[in-house]
């Protein structure tokens, strides 16, 4: 059944383009009340879209319009039937023709959702890992898959209906509809679509980052291996991903180190530190409260077993503890 996690929240606004008009109610920082939620917008988004992240996973199936979508360094022109993947810490922003008709079905789902359903080698949250699909923006050929279109918005119809035990078969008509997603990658039923890189030396930083986390890296280091200046560079990615050097390497780490904390109760913090990069324990755990407004030990007291392979990178601290919620 869909699950609502106990934690404080506040109400915050949709972004322009919700018909609705409907507010959100959601933790701070962009977490999720629910274990899953899906809603179809159709309004011009008006005002710009910043780079952001979530702590949740993100599909959008894109119906009609005229956008881009950037991720993690990459931008993707989108066509009617494009399925849009974004992984939880991902960074990301929609690029909608401002004042323009923009309509896609957004599904946001909490990675201990597609835990609960994992079955031995089969696992709900494939479809988000980078070596299960080609590209981030897949796209929907007419006739060539399971009728995915269609079981989204039978989901998506459901979700906001009443009735009874209607909670519990939206849950279902949602793993449904996972499984004919990862059936579809699988089968290659679905294409790749192809991306532009937005800039080519910081795509392959970010990657660098990623794949080297748990080492060092100072800006000087990441600047000397990139050829560049160290105010050449901080000025570059943050232009390019819309957040500083430092303040992305720290998010990723913190996000790490929440995993392992869900994950294990036989490490010690000061070792999940260690394992998420942080030199010393006292950087680890002022950067973490002021992250999660609570400390290592709380988080992991008051949260459940996930895998860390399901919460992968969740959420960076934000600019602004009122984080909209942008699709």
């Amino acid at each position: 059944m869909i699950a609502t996690r106990d934690i404080s929240c506040t109400t915050l606004p949709m972004e322009s383009g919700d018909s609705t008009g409907a507010e959100i109610s959601a933790p701070k920082r962009g977490y999720l009340t629910e274990t899953f939620r899906i809603f179809r917008l159709h309004d011009p988004v008006t005002t710009p879209i910043p780079f952001h992240y979530h702590d949740f996973h993100k599909i959008i199936l894109f119906i009609s319009g005229q956008s881009g979508y950037t991720i993690e360094g990459k931008t993707w022109q989108l066509s009617p039937r494009d399925i849009v993947f974004v992984r939880a810490g991902e960074i990301h922003r929609p690029l909608p023709l401002l004042g323009a008709p923009y309509e896609r079905i957004v599904i946001y789902v909490a990675p201990e959702l597609l835990s609960r359903y994992r079955h031995g080698t089969d696992d709900l949250a494939a479809c988000f890992l980078p070596e299960h699909r080609p590209s981030s923006v897949m796209h929907l050929t007419a006739g060539k898959t399971h009728d995915l279109l269609f079981h989204m918005e039978k989901l998506e119809r459901t979700a906001h209906a009443s009735g009874f035990a209607n909670a519990l078969y939206t849950e279902m008509l949602f793993v449904e509809f996972m499984i004919l997603l990862n059936r579809a990658l699988i089968d290659r039923e679905l294409d790749a679509t192809t991306a532009a890189v937005t800039d080519e030396k910081i795509q392959a930083l970010l990657t660098y980052i990623n794949d080297h986390l748990t080492e060092r890296l100072s800006i000087d280091r990441l600047a000397a291996r990139s050829y560049v200046s160290r105010s050449h560079l901080m000025h570059r990615f943050k232009r390019v991903t819309g957040y500083g050097v430092r303040q992305y390497i720290v998010g990723k780490r913190l996000l790490l180190a929440r995993a392992y904390l869900t994950d294990t109760t036989t490490r010690s913090i000061s070792e999940i530190a260690r394992l998420a990069g942080f030199a010393d324990y006292l950087p680890f755990f002022r950067a973490f409260k002021a992250q999660y407004q609570m400390t290592p030990q709380e988080w992991r007291e008051r949260h459940g077993s996930v895998s860390v392979e399901q919460c992968p990178m969740i959420n960076p601290k934000e600019d602004s503890t009122n984080f909209k919620i942008s699709v």
